[in-house]
């Protein structure tokens, strides 16, 4: 049976609310969370930028049941991947068996903050496949010396590890990092339902793993209303290809974002309250190949999303 879940976006709330927000997602039935990491946000409209470590923390106190994952941090530049390493095991102490370790090959509006030169697309994801295999030798509880191509490691190891080290899934929006997260991940996340990024994580070697798809939407009764608050705070999805992944400052989007319009975003949200369409979009990535499907309720009403969802859209699905 498929999973679904709920999107906890760092940039556009504040820390107390995502927390919030995660107790109100697991009350209304969801089977897991997805938080963001941004060190700022996409436009200054959306005006947060929490750190993802003390949230999660918080939603551990706050929830019982409900899985929470990371969508998606990036270990290789604005954090060391030892750094993410210790956060992580600390979490999924936490939260035992309910934390989901999502990782990204990172953007440069978070990334670049530390100075370091930005590699390029394929270059960071050589950085991250070492990470990841750096990361699951600290899990090991060994004392690790490293000393790879990208990333050092002295004398590191780390102490207190939950029973088990959290699932590994990664982000993939192309061929290549599929495969990737067949080599090295435990799942895969993908925003795009692309059967061919299924074929290729299974292909490398992850045959019953678990695939994450992310869907952005805006409920709300009037759909031109909700197509205006998708554009006011989430312009990002009117640009195409991975454009947004090379700006560096909110300015930058914004300036990117400038001529998108509210129908530019038709196709890439889904906006109204027609539940009809939103079991369609999310068909579409189960028929892809997915195994779970997470929604990102765009802008302040919250509650009238999970109202939705529970009453409406939930029980139209397998």
């Amino acid at each position: 049976m498929p999973g679904y879940g709920f999107a906890l976006m760092g940039e556009e709330h504040p820390p107390e609310l995502l927390v919030e927000m995660a107790v109100q997602a697991e009350a209304a039935g969801f089977d897991f969370a997805m938080l963001s990491d941004h060190f700022q946000p996409w436009t200054s409209a959306q005006g947060h930028g929490s750190n993802v470590w003390p949230v999660l923390g918080s939603i551990a106190h706050a929830t019982e049941r409900i899985a929470v994952g990371t969508a998606v941090v990036c270990p290789t530049m604005r954090q060391h991947p030892a750094v993410v390493a210790h956060a992580a095991a600390t979490t999924a102490r936490l939260l035992p068996g309910r934390f989901l370790l999502g990782l990204g090959s990172g953007g440069m509006l978070n990334e670049h903050i530390t100075g370091a030169p930005w590699p390029s697309a394929r270059l960071r994801l050589e950085m991250l496949e070492e990470a990841v295999i750096l990361m699951r030798r600290l899990w090991s509880g060994e004392l690790v010396t490293h000393q790879g191509r990208h990333f050092t490691a002295v004398d590191a190891q780390l102490w207190g590890l939950p029973e088990a080290p959290p699932p590994v899934l990664l982000a993939a929006s192309g061929v290549r990092a599929a495969r990737l997260a067949g080599a090295q991940g435990d799942g895969l996340i993908a925003t795009v339902p692309d059967s061919r990024l299924i074929q290729a994580f299974r292909t490398a070697g992850r045959k019953e793993a678990p695939a994450y798809g992310w869907i952005s939407v805006c409920w709300g009764l009037h759909p031109d209303e909700a197509l205006r608050t998708a554009h006011r705070h989430w312009p990002i999805a009117g640009l195409s290809g991975d454009l947004f992944q090379e700006l560096r400052l909110p300015r930058h989007v914004e300036a990117a974002t400038r001529h998108v319009r509210p129908q530019d975003m038709s196709e890439a949200v889904v906006t109204g309250p027609d539940v009809r369409r939103y079991t369609k979009r999310i068909r579409e990535f189960l028929d892809a190949g997915f195994t779970h499907v997470w929604l990102h309720q765009i802008g302040p009403d919250q509650e009238g999303f999970l109202k939705f969802w529970q009453e409406e859209v939930r029980p139209c699905l397998p």
